[in-house]
């Protein structure tokens, strides 16, 4: 065997270690959600109810910030404890469509602000802390534009602060527009499983979990504590989330407590939000993996947290391991001694095996039981993961060297009925990169693969390559057919 086959073959084979490794965690995140059970506290409601700060973070979100506004003010909870901050750094008429309502609600009795700054220092990060020098409140909740919590949400967290050493309390995401499109289906069927086995079960775990940004409760002192936000990561969010929890911060999180928000409804603007989390989570691990895996925490609680800062870095090992099963084919052909090395595909069965049990458990909790649609939307899902695997790689790949890119947040339409189209839509799309370009020789050279394993009647990887070619096919069409320039 020659020098560059024997490169293929250890990188290939190191991808599937890595692959079948991370399946594992999930597989143990699953018997953690399934069997142990969250520990339950009392929530009695207190004699007095806390002062709480509601921060909205908005950039140019002139679709959705009167929902996000009128579900804020419709809270539950006593106003007298309530301040709501309207962190506005658009450049749209965003800005004259919030003052409006900050108006109209101020003259209910609420105690509202609309907060502007000169410039987007920091970006999302940047708005949050500026609002925090002003914020009255004990408990900080925030929201992205994209949310309408249910006017209990604040009682239902705050009782979930029973002890001092709590930081965080994070809810579960729910979808506005779960059946809008094929591609909301397929997002929320992702994240149910992100929001229930993985939160979950690392909750369980007394693992590193982490807060998503939005539909979560901050004690304030957890935050200045940590070092309040800061945005040298595209995920401020994961950030301060590890670095609260390595001061010795609890997370809680409620599943039972449902926070709806709008699925992004076409494929640009869910590239741009996969680039953001993908990226994100690569610069946070260059930033806190050495200190976490050199923290006093157990080893099964610094060993989850390696995959859940790395979890990105599975769509590297998934891309290269796809590009260089081709030319393992034609080594394997040419090298039949070499045979018994090849059967280290099986750990790509049994990792496949180990995933599907984990999104069944999650698909099952949203409706009671699974049934007969799971099989095609988990395959679906995976197919359409592949096809991201080299968009997502880029940004992982980026993230780990050190590029830094803007913040890009994602376009939110107030998208809810199947009717409901973004096309006409005021905001423009990202261009057409070399990326796209490449997704789609990509679904070429997964169309010859299929071949190629025909003509070589070797048909063990003609499913994993059929999936290949769909998943770029679809992204790439997806992308095509989504752009719309200014």
């Amino acid at each position: 065997m020659t020098l560059v086959a024997t490169i293929v073959i250890v990188i290939y084979s190191l991808c599937l270690a890595f692959i079948f490794c991370y399946s594992l965690v999930q597989l143990h995140l699953t018997w953690l959600y399934l069997y142990r059970s969250p520990k339950q506290t009392p929530t009695i409601a207190p004699q007095e109810w806390s002062a709480v700060t509601v921060q909205l973070p908005v950039y140019n979100e002139r679709y959705v910030v009167s929902r996000l506004i009128d579900a804020v003010a419709a809270f539950d909870y006593p106003k007298a404890n309530l301040q709501i901050q309207l962190l506005d750094d658009s450049t749209d008429d965003t800005s004259i469509i919030i003052s409006e309502k900050v108006k109209l609600l101020r003259q209910q009795g609420l105690a509202i602000e609309h907060v502007r700054r000169s410039n987007r220092t920091g970006f999302k990060a940047g708005a949050l802390q500026h609002g925090l020098q002003s914020a009255t409140g004990e408990f900080i909740a925030i929201f992205d534009a994209d949310f309408v919590p249910s006017p209990d949400f604040l009682k239902r967290t705050i009782v979930a602060f029973t002890s001092p050493e709590i930081g965080v309390v994070q809810t579960r995401w729910g979808h506005l527009n779960r059946n809008y499109s094929m591609l909301t289906r397929l997002q929320a069927f992702g994240l149910d499983a992100h929001f229930t086995v993985e939160q979950q079960g690392r909750s369980n775990g007394n693992y590193f979990i982490n807060f998503n940004g939005t539909a979560g409760v901050w004690r304030k002192a957890c935050i200045v504590d940590a070092g309040g936000w800061q945005a040298d990561t595209l995920t401020e969010d994961l950030d301060l989330s590890y670095r609260a929890q390595l001061k010795g911060w609890k997370f809680v999180y409620q599943e039972q407590t449902v926070s709806p928000a709008e699925l992004p409804a076409e494929m640009n603007g869910l590239k741009s939000q996969q680039y953001r989390w993908t990226k994100g989570a690569a610069e946070t691990a260059r930033k806190h993996l050495s200190n976490v895996l050199l923290s006093p925490k157990p080893v099964q609680a610094r060993l989850h947290a390696f995959f859940h800062l790395l979890n990105s870095s599975v769509f590297i090992c998934v891309l290269l391991t796809a590009i260089l099963s081709v030319p393992v084919l034609l080594i394997k052909e040419h090298n039949p001694q070499l045979q018994w090395l090849f059967q280290l595909g099986t750990l790509f069965i049994v990792s496949l095996l180990a995933l599907v049990l984990f999104y069944w458990v999650s698909a099952s909790r949203q409706t009671g039981k699974a049934g007969l649609r799971f099989i095609p939307d988990f395959l679906l899902f995976l197919t359409m993961s592949m096809g991201m695997s080299l968009h997502n790689s880029v940004a992982v790949l980026e993230g780990y060297m050190g590029h830094k890119t803007p913040f890009i947040r994602t376009p939110k339409y107030n998208l809810v009925q199947p009717q409901d189209n973004w096309k006409k839509k005021l905001y423009t799309l990202p261009g057409i990169s070399i990326v796209t370009w490449l997704e789609g020789l990509l679904a070429l050279y997964f169309a010859w693969a299929i071949w190629l394993g025909l003509h070589l009647k070797d048909y063990g990887l003609l499913p994993f390559h059929f999936m290949l070619a769909t998943g770029f096919g679809l992204v790439f069409f997806y992308t095509l057919a989504h752009h719309k320039k200014a």
